[in-house]
């Protein structure tokens, strides 16, 4: 395993990249808590405000009877029921919508604004996603090798005599462009039309869904006030399946390039003015170490 040495210490890469990463959290956590924290609380405060001024307009109401009314909401809420509307909205668990959970449960997105509610249904869901997990990492597994088949066929079409490097760097951004604009840029379009969100909320849906994440705060289908087309959710659930590939192409690639540049930044030890410390880590093992000169 490749070493850092400074001030004549060895320090692995893995330690560096453990570091690293928690690092990383440690950021993520302080600049939420920055973006977020505030807007709770003004949240916060503006519903306590919108349940006063309903219990002063309705005076026939206390305190605790519209509490208990708000548990009654939130309890349908988590089991999926959408208090909007009334008896006559779509059933949750259609074809279509069940299609889209299951898509949901295999790809391990999980959006958490649907889950079964009875006992055999949790049961199922265990079972199913025991083996539909390790079966849709297997077919997604094929469908990358495909691809990667395709890219690397162009690549040595790029490589024969007579092309230049550009071709190849052309046909590499065609890739990136091409996907990118099926997967990250129209389909936000098509969500912000039927759904009514803006191109923002909607591209923020298409990442937070491709990459897993799936917060739930965004889910296609789930307004009760439009009528969509039967095959709506069952279409989202294969787009995302393909999207799911190439977003992973796009992160392992990702991830190579951020580890060679890393790589790239750690230099041979010099002989001269490191013999000592290098010939002792040498006794433990004989992988090169890399010195960061002072």
């Amino acid at each position: 395993m490749p070493h850092l040495v400074v001030y004549n210490r060895p320090l692995s890469w893995t330690l560096t990249l453990v570091l690293g990463y928690l690092f990383y959290l440690l950021l993520g956590a302080l600049m939420f808590q920055l973006l977020e924290k505030q807007a709770e609380a003004k949240s916060r405060d503006q519903f306590q405000l919108e349940k006063l001024k309903f219990l002063q307009n309705y005076t026939c109401l206390d305190r605790q009877a519209l509490e208990q009314f708000v548990q009654v909401i939130m309890e349908a809420w988590e089991k999926g029921v959408n208090p909007e509307g009334n008896s006559t909205n779509p059933s949750n668990w259609d074809f279509s919508n069940s299609f889209f959970f299951a898509g949901t449960v295999v790809t391990t997105i999980g959006y958490g604004n649907l889950a079964p509610s009875t006992m055999p249904g949790q049961v199922f869901c265990v079972f199913y996603a025991l083996f539909g997990v390790p079966l849709n990492l297997a077919f997604l597994n094929q469908l990358g090798k495909g691809l990667s088949t395709h890219l690397i066929n162009l690549e040595g079409w790029v490589h024969k005599p007579g092309r230049a490097q550009v071709a190849q760097n052309l046909a590499m951004g065609l890739f990136l462009i091409a996907g990118s604009l099926l997967f990250l840029v129209f389909p936000p379009m098509i969500f912000s039309y039927v759904e009514g969100w803006s191109y923002g909320e909607g591209f923020y849906f298409t990442f937070i869904t491709l990459s897993t994440i799936g917060f739930g705060d965004y889910v296609v289908g789930t307004d009760p006030n439009k009528h969509y087309i039967s095959v709506y959710r069952s279409l989202a659930a294969i787009w995302i399946v393909f999207g799911l590939v190439w977003l992973a192409l796009i992160f392992n690639l990702g991830a190579d390039l951020m580890e060679k540049f890393l790589q790239l930044n750690w230099q041979e030890p010099d002989p001269g003015t490191e013999e000592t410390t290098v010939a002792k880590l040498e006794e433990t093992s004989d992988h090169p170490r890399i010195h960061i000169p002072s």
